[in-house]
């Protein structure tokens, strides 16, 4: 047995401050130990590990090793850091765990007192070879904690932690505690600064999404690149006048990616608020929806590209984007490859941005919505194709029935279908496909840097969208709704379960207590809405108690300026719950970079109940990213009803084993070795099919220990 050496192991550590994790890594391979060191594996976002001892062979053979109960109800969308032989994760309440990474035991549990209820995707680790720390963001707090106790490093911040909130809106007169913000992807550690960015509210008021370097060691902040750029600053001119006093969001909720050896970090942003509505930030809106280079020393901006002009479809950057070498014609090229929830690929020079692919701009109808200036163009790479589909058509309606069909092609043939860019109507419905949750999403692809192939998974879910004039008069909770609530829940209040409930009703499953418990907090996909005064709750209160012909106001007159609200999210499901679209419904792909070429696609997932009905192999929403190995098997659990977690064939898509975990796993696994072992690890949760029981796990497997040989453990 090969014993673990922590001295050893601290001087790893060491050249992993000097040099960089992948160096951390390498070294510390010699002692049978090898991490899963940073948020989806290393620093690069490549979602790749070197381990092969779990190979195409043998893959088949994998039992759990542990599984670890939370004990809580939740979603779990956390990838968990591996150091040395501990395991670090989130509950879904956002408690910090350290497990023993080989049997699954707790050694210690952080619980900030607070019930944070928003997605915690994972954390990040810092280290100078004597101190360790996890930075862990618990709602509006980035927590220090020390890494062996759990407990609060005091010289951080305001005895551990700071408040992210601070520093956003002062600059407007505003006060920053009626703010939301909550760091639901970890920051990135460079040297001896922790970047950010964070989820933002969707509608007004919302905070900039300022990108922001902190002292790891004091929580001090060191630089901040502005999104919404200020007077005199780079892209000012692409907002209105002053625009930057009152536009919230261009953020960053997905994570980064760095290039340790330049200095340099990947930020993809997200769309500005309103998302469905722009009259009020007319113009290109930079640097929402960009890919942004910058100096991590300084947060100096090197290079950016935008993926939507002024967005109006909540089309963000979903995802880290992956650092690769290009191999292509005899030369290599330093690159980084970012995923769109459009399903488009773009791939670009990671020092210069130069497109590696062609991209093109391509002119789109304008809208009729009144006030609405949409960009007459928008960039769309030649190559790779899209991996999810662009457009829906009558032909491609369900057909899982004849009378589902027939309801379908009703459905259908009153509402727009125009593909990408197709702007959202007054009144109509229109189809956004791929849906607003992908396509791409924050899983974000794997990416093989000995072959160039990235791997992706794609919802195949279309979703629909309208806008409605906010109504005038009315009383007051009626305003805060739609200010507030309707973009989620609709203006019929009937949501999209079980992702956004419906509120019709609400007061007589929850209590009031917990309705506004909700409101302070937030949960899941909900915000936090500090911003709503005592008065505001009780209105809020007051109107869901009435029917919604109770709660109607007058339409706006014709002389008020005219102002939209969000139909409401909602996907285009027949009257069973399925997709109304013809299979497959999810897709696993893989892409040659060097080409641009699709190497196979295959579905993914299925409804259990269908399989039985002989409806197999349908493929379904996918939520969770795959990871690979040097050994060529690809792992990904992801599909929401079948709570199935599978090994693939990276070369083929060929299924070399699957097992079917507690609850559905949702998240992004991860690899790693202990004592010449190789495990793999993946979070399992409820949150996301209410058919399925609640709770929530990490479920860990391993090869039989007679079987597992340690002359292959890595390349």
């Amino acid at each position: 047995m090969i014993t673990f050496n922590r001295g050893k192991f601290l001087r790893c550590q060491r050249l992993a401050f000097g040099l960089g994790l992948s160096v951390f890594a390498a070294v510390c391979a010699a002692q049978g130990t090898v991490d899963w060191p940073a948020f989806n594996g290393q620093l690069q976002a490549d979602h790749y590990s070197r381990l092969a001892q779990i190979n195409r062979a043998n893959v088949h053979q994998l039992k759990q090793a542990w599984i670890f109960d939370t004990g809580e109800k939740g979603g779990l969308q956390t990838n968990p850091l591996i150091i040395g032989r501990t395991l670090y994760a989130y509950t879904p309440s956002q408690k910090v765990v350290a497990l023993d990474a080989a049997t699954g035991e707790l050694k210690w549990k952080f619980d900030s007192g607070i019930d944070g209820q928003q997605p915690a995707r994972g954390l990040a680790f810092w280290t100078d070879g004597k101190e360790e720390h996890i930075f862990a963001g618990v709602m509006n707090y980035l927590y220090c904690l020390d890494a062996r106790t759990g407990k609060p490093v005091s010289s951080f911040g305001e005895d551990g932690r700071i408040d992210l909130r601070k520093g956003l809106v002062e600059f407007r007169g505003e006060d920053y505690e009626k703010q939301s913000i909550a760091l639901t992807s970890p920051g990135v550690i460079y040297k001896d600064l922790i970047i950010v960015g964070g989820r933002n509210p969707e509608v007004h008021p919302s905070p900039p999404g300022d990108i922001r370097a902190f002292d790891v060691h004091t929580g001090e902040l060191r630089w901040a690149f502005h999104t919404i750029p200020r007077p005199g600053e780079p892209g000012y001119e692409t907002w209105p006048a002053d625009g930057y006093k009152t536009a919230g969001a261009a953020n960053n909720w997905t994570g980064m990616s760095l290039d340790a050896e330049r200095g340099i970090v990947y930020v993809p942003t997200g769309s500005a608020v309103m998302d469905f509505y722009g009259g009020d930030r007319v113009g290109d809106d930079l640097y929402a929806d960009c890919l942004l280079a910058l100096d991590a020393n300084t947060g100096k901006l090197l290079w950016h590209f935008q993926g939507v002009h002024h967005d109006i479809w909540d089309r963000d950057f979903p995802a880290q984007p992956a650092l690769f070498t290009l191999h292509r014609d005899g030369k290599n090229i330093d690159a980084v490859a970012q995923i769109s929830k459009q399903s488009y690929i773009y791939v670009f020079n990671r020092v210069t941005g130069e497109p590696l692919f062609p991209i093109h701009e391509h002119p789109y109808p304008p809208s009729n919505v009144p006030g609405e200036v949409t960009s007459p163009t928008q960039p769309m790479p030649d190559v790779p194709a899209p991996f999810g589909r662009q457009r829906i058509t009558e032909d491609m309606l369900t057909n899982r029935t004849p009378a589902v069909h027939k309801w379908a092609v009703n459905q259908f043939r009153n509402m727009q279908s125009g593909g990408q860019f197709s702007p959202i109507l007054l009144g109509k419905l229109t189809v956004i496909m791929p849906g607003f949750d992908g396509g791409g999403e924050w899983s974000g692809p794997a990416l093989d840097p000995t072959t160039d192939i990235l791997y992706v998974g794609s919802s195949e879910m279309p979703w629909l969208a309208a806008l409605a004039p906010k109504q005038a008069g009315g009383s007051a909770g009626a305003r805060v709704y739609q200010s507030q609530c309707a973009v989620c829940h609709g203006v019929n209040r009937a949501g999209s379960p079980p992702a956004f409930p419906s509120l019709v009703d609400i007061r007589s499953r929850i209590s009031d207590a917990e309705i506004v418990e909700r409101i302070r907090g937030g949960k899941g996909r909900m915000p936090a809405f500090p911003n709503l005064s005592g008065e505001d709750v009780q209105a809020l209160l007051s109107f869901l108690k009435t029917t919604d012909k109770d709660a109607e106001g007058p339409s706006t007159s014709e002389n008020s300026k005219p102002e939209y609200v969000f139909s409401g999210y909602r996907k285009f499901t027949d009257p069973d719950g399925y997709p109304a679209i013809t299979p497959p419904w999810g897709t696993l792909n893989a892409i040659d970079l060097k080409t641009g070429k699709f190497l196979w696609k295959i579905p993914l997932g299925e409804y259990p109940e269908l399989a039985r009905q002989g409806m197999k192999n349908t493929g379904s929403e996918l939520y969770g990213g795959p990871i690979v190995t040097a050994s060529g098997v690809l792992f990904i659990g992801a599909t929401t009803y079948d709570r199935k977690f599978h090994a693939f064939d990276t070369r083929t898509g060929k299924l070399l084993w699957e097992t079917t975990l507690p609850y559905s796993g949702n998240a992004t696994p991860a690899t790693y070795m202990i004592d010449g072992r190789q495990y793999v690890v993946i979070a399992a949760s409820g949150a996301r099919n209410p058919k399925e029981p609640a709770g929530s796990a990490y479920v860990a497997f391993t090869l039989p220990e007679k079987t597992t040989d340690k002359t292959s453990a890595s390349h």
